[in-house]
C-alpha cells in the first residue's frame, strides 16, 4: 500500500510533518524515503553520540541517487535551511565577513528531518561546539586512506595496519571505518589539548613518513599521476574548516551503503567489504558499536565531563567560600558544603534559618524544584537568577534584575551550572576570585515548570513572604535570542497573565520593590535609594505600591523630536518581508502545532524605530513613512530602544473592518498632503511579528527564534494604542477561523507553525495563507474606453507557470467614477504600441490600448473559467506597495497552459 503523501510521526516531543515516504531513493536496490528516515531513526542510539555539537554539512539528493547511467543531482547545504524548525538546535561558526548557522544532530527527531530533506549524507568535523557555544578543538584525529584505481579495501588495511603500529606508540587507539564508498578511515580520540593546526601538521608528518618507507604502497598528495596502485593518506580533513562523512551516516551511492565502524578482527577477514543498512541496523541491533567510546555522553555538557565542570574551572575550593561539589568518582576528595549554612561576611558558616520561611522551606521539603535569585555585587552589580533543573541550578545574570511589571524586558545572558547547594549561599567572594563581591539572597522558593525547551522557559515562581518578589507567584518567560549555552542572550519577561489575574490584570498591587531599588528579602528596606521613577517598597508608611517601571532613560522620546540616538536603518538595509504560500485547511496536518491569525487586507510593511523614529517600508523596499504620519507613534508604545517589526497598514471603516477602498487615497498621497489625510482618514498599524529588540544597548536579532516565542516578545514589547495593536491569535479551530473572516469580510485566515523561523522575502510553506475570498494581485496591460472615449475597463494579467504573462480579462466594474480621469492619465504615460501579452481574444484587443506591464493592481472575482479567464472581476485598487515581479497566480486551480 503506498503512503500517504503528506503524514506526521512523532519522535519524542517532536511531531514532524513528512511526505513521499514511498519516492525511491536509492533505485538499484529499490530503497524509499520511508526507509531511510527508519534506518535513521533506528540508528541515532549511536550514530547522534558521534555527531552532537558538530556542526552539520548535508548532501542532499531530492530526487534521489539514480542510476550509473543517469546519476541523480545533489547539492551540499552547509547552513541551516530556511523553513528549518524551531527546535533544531544550531550552533554559530563567526567568520570575518559572515557568520553561518549549522544545525546539530543532536537528537533523533534532527536525524529524521534531514531524511525527510534527502539529505543521505551527513558529513562533520573533528571538532565540537563547546558550552559556551564557541568551537573547542578536536575530539579526534582522522586519517582518510583513499584507495586509487588498481586499488582498494585490501590496500587500504595493510596501510592502516601500519598507521595502527605508529598511533599505538603514540598511545594512541584508533577505530577503523569502512567509508561506504572504497576506502577506511581511522578514528583516533584526542583529549582536547591539541589545536585542528597541531593535528593536521601530526597527521601530514605521519602521511610523508609512511610515503616514504611504503612508497609502492601510500602516497600523501593529491595528484591523480602518482595513485594508481596506491593508497592516498589523505590528512587535511583535521583542518577545523574540513569535515568528514559522519560514522554510521548513509552514502548517497547507488547502494545504500553506510560509514560503518569496524573492529580490528574484521579487517583481517579476506572477504572485507562495505556494509548496507540493513548489516549495520542488525550489527548494533547485536550490540556492536566499535565507536562506542568516541561518543558524546548524553547528560554531559558538550566537551565536559559533567555538568557542573565549567564551575569548577573557575573557581578554587581552597580560595573562595562558594560551595564546591567533588567531581565524579573522587568521593570525599573534593569540598562540598552541603552540611555547611551560607558562609558570613567573613567567609565562614552562619545560621541561614532566618532566611527561609516556613512556608518555602516546606515546599522545598515536598521535593518540588527550587529556585534562587541573588543579589551580586560584583564588578558590576546584577541579579543571579537560578531555576533548578536536572540536578543543577541553570543560571542566568540579569544586569537590571528580574522585572516586576507586564511589559518589562530584561537581558539576561546564560553562565555556567551551578550546585544546587548554590541555592543557599550568601557571603563575600573574595577579591581576585572569579565573581569576587558580596552574595546575598534576594529571593528564593520552589518553581512550577510550565514549559521548558531550549529556546523557551516558562516557570511561576513561589518565594519567601518577606523576599523580592513579594511574596506572591510570579509567572516569568525567558526567551533565548541568539547564542547556544553559556553566554548566551536571553531575554526575562514578567508575564502579563500571572497567577490568579486576568491576562490583562498586570502585576499584582503586592508587588514587591524592585531589584534595582535596592530592596532586601530580610527587612523589605532600601539599601540604596529608589531611582526617581521608582516605586517606594511596600513597607513603608503611605506607600502607594505600583508595578515597577523601566529606568526612563531607556525610553524612546514621546514626542519623536529628532535627537543624537542611532537612526532606523535606511530601506536597503532592511529586511524583505517573509511571504506565506497559498494553501487549504489539509495542509495543517497538525492544528496543535499552528497558530492562526486573521490576513489583514492592506499594505505590508517592514517597521524600523531606533532613537524615538519610525521608519516604514513597503513590500517592495519604498520608503512609505511619509505617507503615514501618524505611525510615528509607534515610537512611543515601543518599550525598548529600538526595534524591527513586521505588521501590516490598514484603514478601518467605521465598524472596525479593513476596508481597502478607503487605503486607496492614502497609498498614492502626495507626502506633502499626508498629515491632513492623517488628520481625515487615519490608518492602523496591525502588527504581527517582531524580527530584532534592542534593550540596554544589546540588540536582540529574532528571526531565527521560533515564532510561538516571537509572538510573545511581540506582545510585550509594544503597548497598544488606536493606530497601534497587536491582533491576538485566533483562539478557536482553523473551521471556525475561516467563518470569522468571512463574516468579517477579512482577507482570509494566516496559519504560522508554532516552530517557525523568519525567512525574509521567501515563501515558506511553514506560513499558509487560506482565502475564503478570491482576491488576486494582477498586472495593467491595458485598457478599453467606452463611446465617450472614457476609460470603462483595465486588462490585466499575470505570470503563467513558464514566466509568460497570462491573460486574466477585462475588470471594469468597481472603478470609482471619480478615479477614472486619474487612473487614465497614469495609464497614458506608459502606452506602447504592442499587446505585451499574446493570446488576446480579438473581442478584447478592439479599440483596447496597451502599456508597459509595470504597474501592479488588485481585483475580486467569482472563479477562473476553463479558459483561464477571471469571471465578474471587479477593481479593487492599485497596489504600489507591489512590483510586477511579486506578482503571481493565487486562485484555485491552475492557469491552463498555452
Amino acid at each position: 500500500m503506498a503512503a500517504k503523501k503528506t503524514q506526521t510521526i512523532q519522535v519524542g516531543e517532536v511531531t514532524l510533518a513528512v511526505s513521499n515516504l514511498d519516492k525511491v531513493m536509492y533505485p538499484q536496490t529499490g530503497t524509499t524515503k520511508g526507509e531511510v528516515i527508519d534506518y535513521y531513526l533506528k540508528i541515532a542510539s549511536v550514530l547522534v553520540p558521534q555527531a552532537a555539537w558538530r556542526p552539520a554539512t548535508r548532501k542532499r539528493w531530492v530526487d534521489g541517487v539514480g542510476t550509473p547511467d543517469k546519476p541523480g543531482q545533489v547539492f551540499f547545504r552547509k547552513d541551516i535551511e530556511d523553513g528549518a524548525p524551531g527546535w533544531v538546535p544550531t550552533g554559530q561558526i563567526v567568520h570575518k565577513e559572515r557568520t553561518n548557522v549549522y544545525p546539530l544532530a543532536n537528537n533523533a527527531a534532527v536525524l529524521a528531518w534531514f531524511a525527510q530533506l534527502a539529505a543521505l549524507e551527513i558529513h562533520v568535523p573533528q571538532w565540537r561546539f563547546g558550552d559556551d557555544g564557541a568551537p573547542r578543538n578536536p575530539d579526534r584525529l582522522v586519517i582518510d586512506l583513499d584507495p586509487g584505481p588498481e586499488a582498494g579495501l585490501p590496500q587500504c588495511v595493510e596501510v592502516a595496519q601500519a598507521i595502527r603500529e605508529i598511533f599505538q606508540g603514540m598511545k594512541l587507539d584508533a577505530v577503523p571505518v569502512t567509508s561506504g564508498s572504497k576506502g577506511i578511515h581511522l578514528y583516533a580520540p584526542l583529549d582536547g589539548r591539541t589545536t585542528s593546526e597541531q593535528a593536521s601538521a601530526v597527521a601530514k608528518q605521519l602521511a610523508l613518513s609512511l610515503e616514504e618507507t611504503m612508497p609502492n604502497l601510500v602516497v600523501a598528495t593529491q595528484r591523480k599521476t602518482l595513485r594508481e596502485g596506491r593508497v592516498l593518506i589523505d590528512w587535511s580533513q583535521n583542518n577545523a574548516a574540513k569535515t568528514t562523512i559522519c560514522p554510521y551516516s548513509l552514502r548517497g551511492r547507488m547502494h545504500p551503503t553506510v560509514a560503518a565502524p569496524r573492529t580490528w578482527d574484521e579487517l583481517e577477514r579476506p572477504n572485507l567489504a562495505q556494509l548496507d543498512y540493513r548489516e549495520v541496523l542488525e550489527r548494533v541491533a547485536s550490540g556492536i558499536d566499535p565507536i562506542a567510546d568516541q561518543g558524546w555522553v548524553f547528560d554531559q555538557a558538550p566537551g565536559s565531563t559533567d555538568k557542573l565542570t565549567r564551575y569548577r574551572e573557575k573557581r578554587d575550593a581552597d580560595a573562595t567560600p562558594e560551595p564546591v561539589p567533588a567531581e565524579p568518582g573522587e568521593g570525599e576528595g573534593g569540598r562540598a558544603d552541603d552540611a555547611s549554612g551560607p558562609a558570613d561576611q567573613k567567609g565562614g558558616p552562619v545560621d541561614s534559618s532566618s532566611s527561609t520561611d516556613q512556608k518555602s522551606a516546606a515546599a522545598a521539603a515536598s521535593g518540588a524544584p527550587t529556585f534562587v535569585i541573588q543579589e551580586h555585587h560584583a564588578h558590576r552589580l546584577h541579579w543571579d537568577f537560578r531555576l533548578e533543573r536536572d540536578g543543577v541550578l541553570v543560571s542566568w545574570a540579569v544586569p537590571k534584575g528580574p522585572p516586576l511589571a507586564p511589559d518589562d524586558h530584561r537581558l539576561a545572558v546564560q553562565t555556567e551550572d551551578h550546585p544546587l547547594e548554590y541555592g543557599s549561599f550568601e557571603g563575600i567572594i573574595p577579591k581576585g576570585q572569579y565573581g569576587g563581591g558580596s552574595v546575598t539572597i534576594w529571593d528564593a522558593g520552589t518553581i512550577e515548570v510550565e514549559k521548558w525547551r531550549d529556546d523557551e522557559i516558562i516557570v511561576v515562581l513561589h518565594g519567601r513572604k518577606t523576599g523580592g518578589l513579594g511574596g506572591i507567584p510570579r509567572r516569568y518567560v525567558l526567551i533565548r535570542t541568539q547564542g547556544q549555552g553559556e553566554k548566551s542572550h536571553w531575554l526575562l519577561i514578567f508575564k502579563k497573565d500571572q497567577p490568579g489575574s486576568s491576562p490583562d490584570a498586570g502585576s499584582s498591587p503586592e508587588a514587591g520593590s524592585s531589584p534595582e531599588a535596592g530592596s532586601s528579602p530580610e527587612t523589605g528596606t532600601s539599601h540604596q535609594p529608589a531611582p526617581p521613577d521608582q516605586p517606594a517598597p511596600p513597607d513603608q508608611p503611605d506607600a502607594s505600591p505600583q508595578p515597577h517601571q523601566p529606568d526612563s532613560s531607556n525610553q524612546p522620546s514621546s514626542s519623536h523630536q529628532p535627537d543624537a540616538s542611532p537612526q532606523p536603518p535606511p530601506p536597503d538595509r532592511l529586511p524583505a518581508p517573509m511571504l506565506a504560500s497559498l494553501g487549504s485547511p489539509s495542509d495543517l496536518h497538525d492544528p496543535q502545532q499552528w497558530a492562526l491569525e486573521m490576513k489583514w487586507d492592506g499594505v505590508r510593511a517592514i517597521c524600523a524605530v531606533a532613537g524615538g523614529r519610525v521608519r516604514l517600508v513597503s513590500r517592495n523596499g519604498n520608503d512609505i513613512t511619509d505617507l503615514y504620519p501618524e505611525l510615528g507613534e509607534l515610537a512611543d508604545d515601543l518599550g525598548a530602544q529600538a526595534a524591527i517589526l513586521d505588521g501590516e497598514i490598514v484603514a478601518l471603516d467605521p465598524r472596525g473592518r479593513p476596508d481597502f477602498s478607503l487605503l486607496q487615497p492614502r497609498m498614492k498621497a502626495d507626502p506633502r498632503v499626508a498629515p491632513r489625510l492623517a488628520d481625515q482618514a487615519p490608518v492602523t498599524l496591525m502588527l504581527f511579528d517582531i524580527l530584532s529588540l534592542t534593550l540596554d544597548g544589546t540588540e536582540h536579532h529574532l528571526m531565527r527564534t521560533p515564532y510561538r516565542a516571537r509572538r510573545e516578545l511581540l506582545a510585550t514589547a509594544i503597548s497598544p494604542t488606536e493606530r497601534v495593536r497587536v491582533p491576538p491569535a485566533f483562539d478557536g479551530s482553523l473551521d471556525e477561523a475561516i467563518a470569522h473572516a468571512r463574516a468579517e469580510r477579512l482577507e482570509g485566515v494566516l496559519a504560522k507553525r508554532l516552530d517557525s523561523i523568519y525567512t525574509p522575502g521567501r515563501r515558506s510553506q511553514q506560513w499558509i495563507k487560506i482565502k475564503p475570498r478570491t482576491d488576486q494581485s494582477v498586472i495593467v496591460i491595458g485598457w478599453r474606453t467606452g463611446p465617450d472615449g472614457k476609460l470603462r475597463s483595465l486588462l490585466v494579467a499575470v505570470p503563467g507557470a513558464d514566466g509568460e504573462l497570462h491573460y486574466l480579462g477585462r475588470a471594469g466594474s468597481g472603478i470609482a467614477p471619480g478615479d477614472i480621469d486619474d487612473i487614465a492619465r497614469t495609464l497614458a504615460g506608459i502606452e506602447r504600441k504592442t499587446p505585451p501579452v499574446a493570446r488576446i481574444p480579438d473581442a478584447d484587443r478592439r479599440d483596447a490600448r496597451w502599456v508597459t506591464p509595470t504597474l501592479v493592481g488588485e481585483v475580486a472575482y467569482s472563479e477562473l473559467t476553463p479558459q483561464g479567464r477571471l469571471r465578474a472581476p471587479s477593481w479593487r485598487g492599485w497596489r504600489p506597495d507591489l512590483s510586477a515581479s511579486d506578482v503571481r497566480w493565487e486562485g484555485a486551480g491552475a492557469l491552463p497552459t498555452p
